[in-house]
């Protein structure tokens, strides 16, 4: 690159990173060669030059910010970096591998100062090589594989349980569970806590139907609508996550079966305590999720070195509305 724009490297350097004191021609010349030789800059050299100067600026991964799950855990990180004039670059993982990678990719290059990061990918090895020493890294809703850092997440397996047992409780001994993809952490994690609730009640695990690879509302939809048209349907439902419950919550109503199956969803939604019957969840905590991430991050940040990896468990709260409360018929409950 050098050669080729007849300067020093030093200089290329100057104009990539927008230093001062290069001649205008300089710098026009320097950037027609990185036209010609369509160059892009490697970020985990980059970053192995850098200097302790700080960006104020930090990556975040989530699901999608679209979700209100997601999104309020980007605004809890927000505030608290907004009152350290820092900036959050936010980048939505939709569930897939390679923008995973290609986000933190991007995150790197911009040499934020830290990330946070909700993952897919079936390993997080590929960090080791591509976040500079001395970055801070802390997950949050999904534990990684392959890579030690803090991370913050839900109750999952406890949670899941708790929506079981409240079933159970009612009486209800055919129950299904709709579930995301189990390449997703969170997903297997909740559905070891169903099955061991089922275990506790004495209820054989093979009588339980698990529908998962469920990754949005009409896929839930569907699966619900084919769930109850069997002979032997499931009279209680726990749906693994919000979209999945939204899903649930059409299908029950286009059936006119809202008021005789009962459904607890895993995470809360907007709108739920409007409902007629009203939405039992095991509602999350988002806030308290990207409050306990961000802090992790910016202690890491102040001590001017990654800390001792912690994993913080954040509680999860069963809120009962009515659709969690509704019994099995008759027969089954004698």
């Amino acid at each position: 690159m050098a050669q080729h724009a007849g300067v020093g490297i030093k200089t290329v350097s100057r104009v990539v990173n927008d230093e001062p004191n290069v001649a205008p021609a300089t710098a026009a010349r320097v950037r027609a060669s990185i036209d010609a030789l369509r160059w892009e800059p490697d970020a985990h050299a980059a970053n192995l030059r850098r200097t302790t100067t700080r960006t104020r600026s930090v990556g975040l991964l989530l699901g999608s910010v679209a979700n209100p799950f997601a999104a309020t855990m980007h605004r809890a990180i927000e505030d608290v970096a907004a009152h350290r004039d820092v900036a959050v670059f936010a980048s939505s993982l939709d569930d897939d591998p390679e923008r995973e990678v290609a986000a933190v990719e991007a995150f790197v290059r911009r040499k934020v100062d830290g990330l946070i990061l909700t993952c897919v990918a079936e390993s997080q090895e590929y960090l080791a090589e591509l976040v500079p020493p001395g970055m801070p890294v802390v997950f949050v809703d999904r534990e990684p594989t392959g890579y030690t850092a803090d991370c913050v997440h839900s109750d999952n397996v406890v949670g899941a349980g708790v929506a079981a047992r409240h079933l159970l409780g009612f009486g209800h001994r055919r129950l299904a569970l709709l579930i995301d993809r189990r390449s997703i952490w969170t997903a297997r994690e909740r559905e070891r806590g169903f099955l061991t609730a089922l275990g506790e009640f004495g209820v054989p695990t093979d009588t339980a139907t698990i529908v998962a690879d469920l990754s949005d509302q009409d896929a839930a939809e569907r699966a619900v609508m084919t769930l109850l048209a069997a002979p032997d349907a499931p009279t209680a439902i726990v749906s693994g996550q919000n979209l999945i419950t939204i899903g649930a919550v059409h299908a029950l109503r286009k059936l006119g079966r809202h008021r005789d199956v009962a459904l607890v969803g895993f995470d809360d939604v907007e709108l739920a305590d409007l409902l007629d019957p009203g939405l039992t969840v095991v509602a999350q905590r988002p806030q308290e999720m990207g409050l306990a991430a961000s802090e992790r991050l910016f202690a890491a940040l102040d001590a001017g070195r990654p800390l001792d990896p912690a994993r913080i468990v954040i509680p999860v709260d069963l809120i009962a509305r009515g659709s969690g409360e509704i019994r099995p018929p008759a027969p089954e409950s004698a």
